[in-house]
């Protein structure tokens, strides 16, 4: 998906902490749970809280971080069998210490926090994340419904007399590779050892790499001929890398000099909970739906897509029209394409891609117009579920697709030299 329609309204980011930000963390967390009432006076738990920098050590520590680099949130993820999972099972995280400034509170920061910490997750394979919560604690619990945790009443545990309830949050089935290649084709492919190369002149990273199907007998050999055919073709060698691919993979190509591009998240839904009325579109715009990319959706996209740069035509159509899909176009009454979507359709799932917005029609809601309206003609045509890919750094669309119903499933990289 493209960054430009999809930026998040309030500059607000989440990352790793940085360890000039631990005392003010560990602050933080214990203003925040003096705030709920969950401290009390002389509470020998707050020593814990205020050590973000034990965190920081063992464990995954987030913060939320405003545009001045201000601290504004935190939660912790805690793998199985270190000192901060209380009720983690082997291949889960656990969620912990979700904290946010009083001061900031009523903007989405704790969505934020808990939509990155479920990204990290599928980042480090794990297979589930469970937390604790009090019953008491009605707006967290909102939260994590939305976001698709389920109770597990069996699992529910107690701590000096306090009732914990306990959910889990379990990533959904990916779309795999061959799904999601059904849907992006390249104009040319070339098969090495079992490996399909992409060739587009360069149009698009997904367009214009490898993808590892297999484990060759040599692995260092297959590499070598997938640099020469991407040599020959005057393109850097880029192979995707994610959870299907080949053991030992990373290993060589890091010794190989390659490095890591473009780590990008995989996000899915169901399509059986859609809401059986339509999207209605503002007064003066309307959506229409094609089974071809025509002149004005290529340029409507490239306008966005390529601004600035060369890309030409003839190989983006290839790319774009190279599967079955639907071109969703949201013009104004005279006719100006304000944006572009595009539904791919194989096996079942919908692949969104090309979702662009001009900046004229900007923050007027058009790219969830698209998206929604999307989603409804794939599922019009068969679709059963919808996926589509956001890179890590857009963070402003991964909390835009979390309200949409997206949950991450997969995360891959490129890796180029």
């Amino acid at each position: 998906m493209t960054a430009a329609a999809v930026r998040p309204a309030a500059p607000l980011a989440v990352r790793a902490a940085l360890a000039e930000e631990l005392d003010a963390v560990g602050a933080l967390t214990a203003e925040a749970y003096r705030a709920d009432g969950l401290l009390e006076v002389d509470d020998e738990y707050e020593v814990e809280l205020r050590d973000a920098a034990r965190r920081a050590r063992e464990a995954v520590l987030l913060v939320a971080v405003e545009g001045d680099g201000g601290v504004v949130g935190t939660i912790t993820l805690a793998p199985y069998a270190t000192s901060y999972a209380e009720v983690a099972e082997p291949g889960e995280l656990e969620l912990r210490m979700l904290a946010v400034a009083p001061g900031a509170r009523g903007r989405g920061v704790a969505a934020r926090l808990v939509t990155a910490a479920l990204r990290e997750a599928v980042a480090r394979r794990a297979r589930g994340v469970v937390l604790s919560t009090l019953a008491e604690m009605a707006a967290a619990r909102r939260l994590y419904d939305r976001l698709g945790f389920v109770a597990v009443p069996e699992r529910d545990w107690g701590h000096e007399g306090v009732h914990l309830q306990v959910l889990t949050w379990t990533p959904p089935v990916a779309p795999g590779v061959l799904v999601e290649a059904a849907t992006w084709r390249p104009a040319g492919t070339v098969d090495v050892d079992g490996w399909r190369l992409g060739l587009s002149d360069g149009f698009t990273r997904r367009a214009n790499s490898a993808l590892p199907l297999g484990t060759p007998a040599d692995l260092a050999a297959t590499l070598a001929r997938v640099e020469q055919v991407y040599a020959d073709a005057g393109l850097p060698a880029s192979v995707r890398v994610c959870s299907a691919a080949p053991d030992g993979l990373t290993a060589a190509l890091t010794a190989r000099g390659y490095a890591e591009r473009a780590a990008t998240d995989v996000l899915v839904r169901d399509l059986v909970a859609l809401p059986a009325d339509r999207v209605a579109a503002p007064p003066d715009v309307r959506v229409a739906v094609a089974d071809a990319p025509d002149e004005s959706w290529l340029a409507g996209w490239l306008g966005v897509k390529a601004a600035g740069g060369s890309v030409d035509a003839a190989t983006a159509r290839a790319v774009v029209a190279g599967s079955p899909a639907l071109y969703l176009t949201a013009a104004s009454a005279d006719g100006t394409t304000l944006g572009v979507l595009r539904a791919a359709v194989a096996d079942g799932w919908t692949g969104l891609s090309c979702l662009v917005v001009v900046p004229a029609a900007r923050r007027r809601g058009l790219g969830r117009l698209l998206t929604r309206a999307g989603l409804r003609a794939a599922s019009d045509r068969g679709a059963r579920r919808a996926f589509l890919q956001v890179e890590v750094a857009n963070a402003g669309a991964a909390e835009l697709y979390a309200g949409e119903g997206f949950r991450p499933a997969e995360r891959y990289a490129y890796w180029e030299r």
